[in-house]
């Protein structure tokens, strides 16, 4: 399902769970994440609330992924945006639409974890710093 086409030459398009490929989800991972190693997202994606994804032409441009414990509480992850297209709103439209779909599926609550120089975007987002615990497996 399209929910944002910009309809200029050149705009992207965002996308609720449209079918992605490994390699196309490697490529943005690989430039976007300099630690990022190939991986099948076929799991993750079936196991998957919803995904946004955003496409330039045929290319894709940026990614987010949104788990659910099956009830009130999903959860932002992995979002992604490719580095030619960063600092132009991107991100906050894929948050954006990940918000609005992860509450389309009953959620209630959306939680995201991130790294302190990610906190301005987030708020950006409509986030708000909560307390949390964090245990490393």
């Amino acid at each position: 399902m399209v929910i944002s086409d910009f309809s200029q030459p050149g705009d992207e398009v965002l996308l609720v769970r449209p079918g992605l490929t490994d390699a196309e989800l490697n490529e943005l991972f690989g430039v976007s994440w300099p630690d990022h190693r190939p991986t099948s997202f076929g799991p993750v994606l079936a196991r998957s609330l919803t995904w946004i994804a955003a496409r330039r032409g045929d290319r894709l441009v940026g990614f987010v992924n949104v788990v659910g414990d099956g009830g009130a509480h999903a959860f932002v992850l992995d979002t992604t945006v490719h580095p030619d297209e960063r600092r132009q709103g991107l991100g906050l439209r894929l948050v954006g639409a990940a918000a609005e779909e992860a509450k389309a599926r009953g959620a209630e609550w959306l939680h995201v974890d991130y790294e302190p120089h990610l906190e301005s975007f987030y708020g950006r987002c409509g986030f708000r710093p909560t307390a949390a615990g964090l245990m490393r497996l």
